[in-house]
Formats: structure tokens, C-alpha cells, sequence
């Protein structure tokens, strides 16, 4: 059976009820199963990348023709280089410790009364996301990792792609053990519809997308959300920045690859480095075919740029284009950020150990940097073996989403005949000792 796609309120509900069901199977698996199903789905890839490559491609000329923005069309292309990127994202997955089941925390409450905390997985995981073939890959590895049945919904650019990769990865980790339909993929905004009543078969949602996108989607849904929206990312050159180093990482968190959400979209200059800095990192940047957009100040020492206005400061670019502000301190530029940033990623580059805590303490973001580029905001880059967003929410996950962001735990209670009545009503006091965490087994 391989991974199933079409549309309307039967079929929908009927692949959100296949997963639930999937799930329980799913949950049961050994770490062993899990993995050498995601190093099956690894080999499957690689196999048939030029069936990949077909269908991507089909995608890329639709595109194309059809006028879809330039940056949307860059994280549609799914060729040779991204296709070994995700593939070596996979076994990374699989090289990950078993999540599942590991020992949170366990207690005596009394003799022979032990409260143990283990996690678990979160059952059905619902993606919806961009036009991003990878992102498909990605989720899947990091659901089948941490034991999840996953519904899947990539936007109709990547449509062709969308429809091999799910049946690729269901297929190849069914051969190693999986249960049949734990990987559900529908196709049409009608589905999407569909799938936000099914709150009896799917336990948490994950949208990708704008922060209007997140929003419709927390407003029609009893499921709960885990946000990912816009990257409006900031990098703030502090007085006494060093120059060549301000440089590198400016061009880096911008250039590097500009249509993802860990992309510089803002640089925040401070009055007293401005005029050194702002000619050389201005000159770097357009050697890279970046376009200023600068406050009055800005314009002062880069008279040529086009003006930039709040709007500017509101807006993730994903191109080459970039905002440019000159303030005059530290706690303007925090302010700044807090006011005009998304919670995702933002920097400093300074030589001063102090102001650079001050920063990392008071920016109010999932990722803050000092003296790094914001592209290393990444769960491949952090060690997570890939991610299944970055959430700017504060519940549950923030930042990059690795296998611990699909988790959740169970608490596990072993006696010995032990009843309430002995401690409300019999003067049975609890010990309530933390004990050391154990293995994974139950008893």
C-alpha cells in the first residue's frame, strides 16, 4: 500500500482515520524498527532520484509558466544537491538516540510505589506547508523517528514531487516494518478544510507559511497549533563591531540562501559604527546583487539606496533585497527587534562580552546569536537531524522542531496493591524521593 492522495470529506476523514489507527501500531515499535525503516527509506531515496528528478522537474516548468514568485520557485527545486542533502538528513534521523519511551523522571511516592514519566509520541501529526519538497522528507523522517503517523498537505506547486516523495518514504519504511497508511498526503485547500474538524483523529497541527496563513489556521481549528510563521530576521552591528567579521556575517545571513526564514532581512547599524561600517557592508552587499532599503540616517552615509519605511521593517523579503536602520544604542536596537521582529532568529556582532548578554538575554526570540550567522538556526545545523519548522510559538517547542518537538510523555504508576484510602484516611504519610532515572523498561 503506498501513500494515498485525492480529495473530499470522505476520503479525507477515511486517511485521518488510517493514521490514527497507524498510529497505535506505530507507537509499539521498537527503536530498532524505527530506524532501519528510515536507513530503508534513505537507500529508497537515492534509488530513485531520477524518478524524483522527473517529477520535480515537471514541477519547476508549471511553475515557471504558470509566474510563480522567483523565491517560491528556488525552494520548489528539488535537484541533485538537495535530494543528497535531504537523503543524508534521513540517516542522520536514524543515527539519532530512540526518543520514544526515554525516562523523564521517576519517583518514590512510597515504598514500593514508584511514578515514572516517560515520553511518548504525539499520535497524528498534521503538516501543512510551502512549496518545499524537502520539508515533506523532513517531517516524515522526524514523525516515523519519534513513532508519529503523519498527515501531509505540500502546496499544489510542488504537486507532482509531493505525490512520489510520500510514496517513496510510506513504501520503503512499510518494508521495514511500518505499518500500512502511518503517511497520509491530501492535495486541495478544500482537504485542508476537511482535516481542521478532525480533531478526533489528529492531535496537533503544524502550519508553515505566512502569519496570516498560521492565524486562519489557529482560528478554524479546535486542534492544537504549533506555529510557524514569518522570519523576520535581524543582525545588529554594535559599535566596536569588528569589521571584516561584520561583513562575513552579514552577507552570510543574508546571501547564503535567501528565500528560507533564518535569511537576514533586517540590519540594525549603530551611530557610532555607521559611517566605517555601513560603506564596506553596503559594497559587499551589492557585490552579491542585494538592494538597500535605508532609514534618512542610513541614506546620509549610502545616499543612493532607495528610502525604507515601517512597512519595511513588518516585511520578510525572502530575495535579495534588505532593510537597513542606524540607532543609537543598544536598547534601541533590542527595542527594534522585540517591536518589528518575528521571534525567530536574531544577532549581534560585538567584542563586548556584556552587551552581547544583554542581548542574548532581552531579545525576545526563539534564536539569538553572537557573532554568528542567523542561517545556523536550523535543526540539521543544531544537531536535531532535520526539523519540521522553526516555531516562534512559546509552548511546547520553540525554535528549530526535532524529534523532542513531536513528543509527549505518559505517567506510569507501579505498586504494590497501594490504595488512597490508607494515606486520606489510614495516616500513611508519602516519601516522595526522586530516584535516579532507570532504564526504558517498565518495571
Amino acid at each position: 500500500m503506498s501513500a494515498r492522495n485525492g480529495g473530499g470529506a470522505d476520503t479525507v476523514e477515511m486517511r485521518a482515520r488510517e493514521a490514527r489507527l497507524a498510529s497505535r501500531t506505530l507507537a509499539s515499535l521498537s527503536g530498532e524498527i524505527r530506524t532501519a525503516a528510515l536507513e530503508r527509506v534513505a537507500v529508497e531515496l537515492a534509488r530513485q532520484g531520477d524518478r524524483i528528478s522527473e517529477s520535480n522537474a515537471t514541477d519547476c516548468t508549471r511553475a515557471e509558466k504558470e509566474g510563480l514568485a522567483a523565491p517560491l520557485r528556488k525552494r520548489l527545486r528539488f535537484d541533485g544537491g538537495k535530494q543528497l542533502q535531504a537523503i543524508a538528513g534521513v540517516r542522520s534521523v536514524a543515527a539519532l538516540a530512540d526518543p520514544v519511551g526515554r525516562v523523564l523522571e521517576r519517583r518514590e511516592l512510597d515504598e514500593g510505589l514508584i511514578l515514572t514519566r516517560r515520553t511518548t509520541p504525539i499520535g497524528v501529526v498534521a503538516m501543512i506547508f510551502e512549496s518545499r519538497p524537502d520539508a515533506l522528507v523532513q517531517i516524515a523522517s522526524l514523525a516515523l523517528k519519534s513513532g508519529n503517523a503523519v498527515v501531509l498537505k505540500g502546496g499544489s506547486e510542488a504537486r507532482d514531487s509531493n505525490r512520489v516523495l510520500a510514496s517513496v518514504i510510506h513504501d520503503a519504511a512499510c518494508a521495514a516494518g511500518a505499518p500500512p497508511g502511518w503517511l497520509q498526503l491530501i492535495e486541495t485547500r478544500e482537504d485542508v478544510g476537511r482535516l481542521l474538524a478532525l480533531d478526533t483523529y489528529i492531535d496537533l497541527v503544524i502550519p508553515r507559511g505566512s502569519n496570516e496563513f498560521v492565524r486562519y489556521i489557529m482560528d478554524n481549528t479546535r486542534i492544537p497549533v504549533m506555529g510557524h510563521a514569518d522570519g523576520i530576521c535581524h543582525l545588529f552591528l554594535d559599535r566596536g563591531a569588528e569589521p571584516e567579521m561584520a561583513v562575513a556575517l552579514t552577507v552570510d545571513s543574508k546571501t547564503q540562501y535567501v528565500a528560507v526564514c533564518n535569511a537576514l532581512e533586517t540590519l540594525l547599524v549603530h551611530a557610532d559604527a555607521a559611517p566605517g561600517l555601513l560603506p564596506v557592508v553596503g559594497e559587499a552587499l551589492r557585490k552579491k546583487g542585494v538592494l538597500l532599503r535605508g532609514c534618512p540616517r542610513t541614506r546620509e552615509i549610502l545616499p543612493g539606496i532607495d528610502p525604507a519605511d515601517e512597512s519595511d521593517w513588518a516585511t520578510e523579503y525572502l530575495d535579495l533585497l534588505l532593510a537597513v536602520r542606524v540607532v543609537d544604542s543598544l536598547d534601541e536596537a533590542i527595542a527594534h527587534i522585540n517591536r518589528w521582529g518575528s521571534g525567530h532568529t536574531d544577532g549581534i556582532v560585538t567584542g563586548d562580552a556584556r552587551r552581547a548578554e544583554r542581548f542574548l538575554r532581552e531579545v525576545d526570540s526563539a534564536s539569538v546569536m553572537w557573532n554568528s550567522s542567523t542561517r545556523f538556526a536550523d535543526g540539521f545545523r543544531y544537531g536535531l537531524g532535520a526539523e519540521v519548522g522553526i516555531s516562534t510559538s512559546r509552548l511546547h517547542a520553540r525554535g528549530p522542531v526535532g524529534v523532542e518537538g513531536l513528543l509527549s510523555y505518559k505517567w506510569i504508576l507501579t505498586g504494590r496493591g497501594h490504595v488512597v484510602a490508607d494515606y486520606a484516611e489510614g495516616g500513611k504519610v508519602f516519601t516522595h524521593r526522586d530516584l535516579p532515572g532507570g532504564d526504558n523498561e517498565i518495571l
